[in-house]
């Protein structure tokens, strides 16, 4: 039976489709939020993190991360967020030692955190750890990433993300290198609205922000704002949630199932808590497969051919052309 919270439209577009239910393969990312502090908060931020949060992952539960990957060969990327994980102090420490395992790691930053007090010497932390970096930038005009992420947002993606150029980053895409520094952009929508596809809207980016600011990148990913948290909040407000609700299921794309991040992701929250993708974590929902924290996790094979807890959200994953933490999907 497919685990649900209450029956969801979710579980309802599987079974109308004729599809099976959601069960997990052997997890190879291991996705883990350090945190709920953020140097921002952004209006479509499921996290709810801001500079008022003060939830931070202890260096006792980064040890257990470090272990976990240790244990389990399975996992060959560590995929750190937050919040802004790079204001979380054992941050280093996570990074150096996964690095130190052989795996791959992939850092979702903000690029205005690396402007703040005590980050001057992030970027070449990254280059030297030839970490991939995902960054968010929502736009490439300064009007739409400022209204949504605050004022001057923009000119100081823009100056982070020419810092990353300087040091070699956005050059990877094309070459067979996987040492090379990566630097993939994410767009949100501003939004009731599902993203454009994304190969023609990465064109865009590459020509305005070539353009007007002489800036590079590898990728753009498009990911689906979830209707939950902050933008729901926002979206209740304007009254246009059940808008946005129905949105998602009338364009429910079965193409998309087989690859939602939920089959070969674990998510683990700055407590500890394990779930099955980062918008579960946020809204406390449980990991179908068992275990409730990483100190009840041996190694993650264990999770294989297991069940996912899905919700209502789950549509916004499987809308259009699909979307994940790693962009569209069909």
């Amino acid at each position: 039976m497919l685990l649900n919270t209450g029956g969801d439209r979710f579980s309802r577009a599987l079974l109308d489709h004729g599809l099976p239910t959601l069960r997990r393969r052997t997890p190879v990312t291991l996705q883990v939020n350090l945190g709920k502090t953020c140097n921002q908060a952004c209006a479509h931020c499921h996290v709810d993190a801001g500079p008022t949060r003060t939830e931070q992952m202890d260096r006792a539960t980064v040890d257990r991360v470090l272990g976990l990957l240790a244990a389990s060969p399975s996992l060959r990327t560590l995929d750190v967020t937050g919040g802004a994980p790079e204001l979380n102090p054992w941050f280093r420490a996570l990074v150096e030692g996964a690095r130190a395992l052989g795996r791959d790691v992939m850092v979702r930053c903000n690029l205005t955190v690396l402007r703040e007090p005590g980050q001057e010497d992030t970027a070449a932390f990254y280059a030297r750890h030839r970490v991939r970096l995902v960054c968010s930038l929502p736009c490439y005009t300064a009007e739409n990433v400022d209204r949504q992420r605050g004022g001057g947002a923009y000119d100081g993606s823009v100056r982070a993300l020419a810092a990353l150029n300087a040091l070699g980053y956005g050059a990877a895409e094309g070459r067979d290198d996987p040492d090379a520094l990566r630097v993939d952009l994410v767009f949100n929508p501003l939004g009731p609205s599902l993203p454009p596809p994304q190969e023609d809207l990465e064109r865009d980016y590459r020509a305005r922000l070539g353009e007007d600011h002489g800036l590079r990148f590898d990728r753009l990913l498009c990911i689906a704002n979830m209707p939950i948290h902050r933008f729901a909040d926002d979206l209740r407000r304007q009254g246009r949630l059940a808008e946005y609700e129905a949105r998602l299921v009338d364009a429910f794309n079965p193409a998309a199932v087989d690859e939602v991040m939920c089959r070969d992701l674990l998510s683990v929250d700055w407590d500890g808590t394990l779930a099955d993708c980062d918008f579960h974590q946020m809204l406390g929902l449980p990991l179908g497969a068992g275990p409730r924290t990483i100190h009840e996790l041996d190694d993650v094979a264990a999770l294989a051919g297991r069940p996912v807890t899905t919700a209502a959200h789950c549509l916004g994953c499987t809308a259009g052309q699909g979307s994940s933490c790693g962009g569209a999907l069909a």
